[in-house]
This record gives structure tokens, sequence and C-alpha cells, in this order.
């Protein structure tokens, strides 16, 4: 198989064709890691038909500036060369001529027209969004991925996706790693992006604190998700496999443990994760008028600050000096627990500190007062009001 070959990508009524030399673009198919891998040549192998389409193009378009450039410094040094002054050649007297100005203008021309032209095709197949099987919503966060699946098979599922790489891999400042790194490392997550494989999946972004961008070389996707803004891209992808990108928008302190992994899946297997997820949704969907322990909840709290407020706040809850609050100590936290609810469901900015508190709504009334409760009795923590049931947390959000 080449990568080299033609076909068709849809476009509301215009159809984006490419046929590409073969000659200059046949390769071997290369094993699909879905990840970068050592010695790798090239781009990542595409899975998505624009993906081929884009792989191809450039390649081509190495070639034709390898050939200008080969035609354009060879008649140079042959002329340098053939016509020095030492075998007595003398340099022409002429100022102009017509027929190489027409020249040296009209081939430039009609080579940048013929580059242009299969570029636009493939700029505007990737901007038509339209008719897709699937739509989710991307948000962007720091340092943590938001996915709504809105429309098509799998709606109304949400959850956010963070890094998985132990932070025995990463090491902290100062302090090597003590765990061996993995072929993934930095590129695992613990809840994946599902799609069904040759389905058109449509991603509406958006950001809500900073700029960041989602990008899967293997789908040739790369789009910036902007705080107030909603862009949209899409892909197809034509094999089942597991494929790695990262958020690649310089986008704060942890901005390499960011990672995106998209699981393409076979419809059947699809089905099923849909029907398992909306279960385990449905199980998490706790009674809000529920009464916890206070060890139930401290115990629920500490993975739920693990999974969403570690990277800011430290495992130690002592933040990081002139960015991010301690929680040791704070008078938010030790306060009146009607503060710190407020706070996790609407956010908080601190003159103090240059980075915002972002509100944390999509929590569950039971996440949130768990929490809570978490770091009002954790570390050297003794909080006067030490409990908070997910009803409080609850009615707050009525406010």
């Amino acid at each position: 198989m080449t990568y080299a070959k033609r076909f068709t990508v849809s476009m509301s009524g215009l159809a984006l064709a490419a046929s590409l030399p073969a000659w200059a673009l046949a390769r071997p198919e290369p094993e699909v890691t879905g990840r970068p891998v050592e010695l790798q040549f090239g781009m990542q192998p595409p899975v998505t038909g624009i993906g081929e389409y884009i792989y191809s193009l450039h390649n081509w378009m190495l070639i034709v500036c390898l050939i200008i450039f080969l035609g354009v410094f060879g008649v140079m040094f042959y002329s340098v060369f053939k016509h020095r002054k030492s075998r007595g050649h003398k340099a022409a007297t002429f100022h102009e001529s017509t027929t190489v100005e027409i020249a040296w203008t009209v081939i430039p021309f009609l080579i940048v027209i013929g580059m242009a032209l299969p570029a636009t095709h493939a700029v505007v197949a990737m901007k038509d969004t339209s008719n897709p099987d699937l739509t989710i919503k991307v948000t962007g966060m720091q340092w943590k991925w938001g996915y709504d699946y809105l429309k098509g098979e799998g709606e109304g599922i949400s959850f956010l996706s963070n890094l998985a790489t132990p932070r025995t891999q990463v090491g902290e400042p100062g302090v090597a790693p003590t765990a061996q790194r993995t072929d993934n490392y930095l590129l695992e997550v613990d809840n994946p992006v599902r799609v069904p494989v040759n389905k058109k999946v449509r991603l509406v972004l958006t950001a809500n604190d900073v700029i960041h961008s989602w990008t899967i070389p293997a789908f040739a996707v790369k789009q910036d998700a902007i705080p107030g803004f909603v862009r949209d891209t899409w892909f197809r992808a034509e094999k089942v496999g597991t494929y790695r990108g990262n958020c690649v928008e310089l986008c704060g302190k942890e901005h390499a443990f960011m990672p995106i992994v998209v699981e393409v899946m076979s419809a059947a297997d699809y089905s099923a994760w849909v029907s398992g997820e909306k279960k385990r949704m449905a199980a998490l969907a706790d009674d809000p008028n529920k009464v916890w322990t206070i060890d139930e909840l401290k115990t629920k709290g500490e993975k739920v600050y693990a999974a969403n407020c570690v990277a800011c706040h430290q495992a130690g809850g002592q933040g990081v000096p002139n960015a991010f609050a301690s929680l040791v100590g704070s008078p938010v936290v030790l306060g009146h627990k009607a503060e710190q609810i407020a706070v996790l469901l609407n956010g908080k900015h601190s003159g103090k500190y240059p980075s915002a508190m972002p509100a944390w709504k999509q929590l569950s009334d039971t996440d949130i007062a768990s929490v809570i409760t978490y770091t009002r009795n954790n570390w050297t923590n003794k909080a006067e009001e030490n409990i908070v049931q997910p009803a409080e947390v609850l009615a707050a959000r009525g406010k």
C-alpha cells in the first residue's frame, strides 16, 4: 500500500480529490503506535483520509522545493565554474531581456498556483464540519481536558481527562524520579476519549482559563481552544487503535502534563462502552440528601483532590509560592464553610496570586463536599466547621 492513492473527501457538494506522484511518495506502511517512536522518519503514520492527503502533499511539496533548489543552484554553480574570469570569459553587458523577465515571472507563478490549489483543497476539507455522526465538546483547562458528548451515540456522557503517569515517574523539582518511565510516559490519561471507527466526529473546542491546543498528529488535527470563543474541527479515524497527542499551546506550569488520548473502537465495542458509561454515571449520581460520615468524605475527598487539585496546590497542600495559594492554614479552608463552597462553585481571583482559582461546577455535589471536608481535616488543618454534606453544596448551587 502507498499513501499516494487517490481518495475523495465529501465537502457539502465539493469533492476533494488528489492524485500525487506514486514514484515519489510510495513507502512501506509503518507500524501504527499512535505516538512518537525512536528513529521515526517523517510524520506519524496517518489514520484519516485528510491525514494521508496532508502527508502526501507535504512530501510532494518537499520534492518540488528540492527540484527548484537543485535547478537554481545547479545553473548558478555551473555558470560560475564554466564562465569564470580565469578561463577568459567576460561578463555580458546587456541591461534587460524581455524573454528572461517573462520567464522568471510566469514560471514561479505557475509553481505557486500548482502548490496552492491542493493546499487550498486540504484547508477547505479540514474546515468542513457538516453532517457529523458524533459531536463532542472539548474544554481545555489548567491542566486537563473536559469532554461532553453533545450529539450522536453517547449523548450526555461527560468526564474529565487527567494525566495518568504517576508522579513517581515524573519526579519533583530537585528530586529525581523513583520509578522507571514507560513507553507512554506523559502520554497516558485516566479517561481517554472514545469514538467509533469510520464515523465523522466533530469537535467543538473552548477553554475556561488560557489558550490550549488540542492536537492528535495521526489525525492531522490541531485546533486551538480559546477562552470566550468556540472553534471546531473534525476527523474520521479509519483504523481501530489508541492515538495520542498533547496540548501544543504553552498554557502554564503543567503544560507538559496535559496529554490527549483517543481510543478508536469498533461499532460494537463503542456501543458497549456507551452503555457501560451511562450506567456508571447513573451510579455516581449520588443522592444529594444522603448523609455521609466524615471518614467516608475524607476517603473520597482524597481521591478527588489527587485528580483535580494536586497540580496547583501540591500533594501536601502547600501550594506554589507567588503562584497558587497554600491550603495549609488558609483562612478560606479554616473559615466558614459556605465561603469555601462558593469558591469551588464560582472560582476566585486573588490579587496576591497571579493564577485564578477556576470554577469546579462540573464536579458532583458529593465530590465538592468530600474534597472540602478532606482539606478541612488534612495536614495540620483542624477547621471548626469540619464537615460538608452534598446537600449543602446543592443548596449553594441554587443561590
